[in-house]
């Protein structure tokens, strides 16, 4: 009957603990064991406490011809424990190392996770050194970038210096041109008051002369003035007394043209009268005047 040393989970979930036993091979798992060798709980922080063995009872096992299963010999030789089917598995296993590498395949689990570390170390490289050279180039890109936005900036603040000097400068002509133009026309100014008081004091003078002229005149106006007071108050009685005439005259003719009316109508009176005594006479005697007037005529 082959006897094997290996563990037999015990506890809850998510709290395991084991129980390293000696078993019969043909016993499954947690099947009826022949004897406790001690336990290991992966959970306890203490070493001490972690792995608990029966050594005396572990050897006897072994002299035995005990087998133990892969995990409770790597136990066994963490706590010391040497046995032949240790040294028997490493020869078998450094055997079949050696077949594995000449055809160039992976030994074990371990083989296979240090490939996949040196995979991953070769990746992880190449990543560095691609992103080495990254940000290498994106130094260099903000560095050149960096550098141009320096030259813009210096090119920006050398045209700003410049627009300002022209702009200055333009100020500059512009207020000498506003100080010239103000100069002249104050100087203007000063002609055309310079000029308009001396047209004013000509004025003036002229002003002055014309009053000094007139009251001169005036004075000899009230020299002449009773000389021609009296000739127009002579003219005025000569025109009065030509007036008085006049209308003398006027009366006369006015009498003279009545007395005239009268005689007329004394005359015709005398007619009709003479008419009347002519009308009452003979026919002869009226043709003798009739010839005697167309004769006249």
């Amino acid at each position: 009957m082959a006897v094997k040393i290996r563990m037999t989970r015990i506890g809850r979930r998510h709290r395991p603990f084991f129980r390293i036993n000696a078993i019969e091979s043909r016993e499954p798992r947690d099947g009826r064991m022949l004897e406790k060798l001690g336990h290991y709980d992966p959970i306890e922080k203490d070493p001490a406490k972690q792995i608990v063995l029966n050594s005396e009872r572990i050897k006897y096992w072994l002299d035995k011809g005990a087998i133990p299963s892969e995990t409770v010999s790597q136990i066994l030789l963490r706590q010391g424990i040497q046995h032949k089917y240790a040294e028997e598995r490493a020869k078998r296993q450094a055997k079949a190392r050696a077949i594995s590498s000449s055809k160039g395949r992976l030994f074990n689990k371990a083989q296979k996770i240090a490939a996949q570390k040196e995979v991953s170390a070769v990746e992880e490289k190449a990543k560095a050194e691609a992103r080495a050279e990254e940000e290498k180039a994106k130094a260099e890109a903000e560095a050149k970038a960096k550098a141009g936005a320096e030259k813009k900036a210096k090119e920006e603040a050398e045209t700003k210096t410049k627009v300002e000097k022209e702009k200055a400068e333009v100020e500059e002509k512009t207020e000498a041109e506003e100080k010239a133009e103000t100069q002249e026309k104050t100087e203007a100014k000063t002609d055309a008051d310079t000029k308009v008081e001396e047209e004013a004091e000509t004025k003036s003078e002229e002003k002055a002369e014309a009053q000094a002229d007139s009251e001169t005149e005036s004075e000899e106006e009230t020299e002449t003035e009773p000389e021609e007071k009296a000739k127009a108050e002579a003219e005025e009685k000569a025109k009065a007394e030509e007036k008085a005439e006049a209308e003398t005259d006027t009366e006369a003719k006015v009498e003279e043209a009545e007395t005239k009316s009268e005689e007329k109508a004394e005359g015709q009176a005398n007619s009709e009268t003479e008419s009347e005594e002519e009308t009452e006479t003979e026919p002869e005697e009226k043709a003798e005047p009739e010839a005697k007037e167309k004769t006249d005529s």
